[in-house]
């Protein structure tokens, strides 16, 4: 977790949900080895709290997930992508769920 992040106190802005849509995704900001921020095309922030840490995800700040769907779910799993001498495969980390927070906590 880096210092001073509030990731895990940011309230809630409505119920989580199990899936989204790849297509609406706008960006992805990784905040620590355990929380990502997806900014959808709507302009919602969902924030996505795996359920464990992910090795090398807050510090190599990128990812990749391999979905047969068109949608990213809460069973789905990331593989970290480590930067460097040039692009490679990091630690497997399963996802959670996808929780609304508000844009203006999402930007902390």
């Amino acid at each position: 977790r880096r210092p001073g992040s509030n990731a895990n106190r940011d309230p809630p802005a409505g119920d989580p949900v199990n899936c989204i849509t790849t297509s609406q995704i706008r960006s992805a900001n990784v905040i620590d080895d355990q929380t990502i921020d997806f900014r959808m095309r709507n302009g919602q922030v969902l924030r996505n709290t795996l359920p464990n840490r992910c090795p090398g995800l807050g510090f190599n700040r990128a990812f990749s997930h391999d979905t047969r769907s068109s949608r990213l779910c809460s069973v789905d799993v990331i593989t970290v992508v480590e930067t460097g001498a040039g692009p490679r495969r990091g630690a497997s980390c399963g996802l959670g769920q996808f929780v609304p927070v508000k844009p203006a906590e999402a930007a902390k």
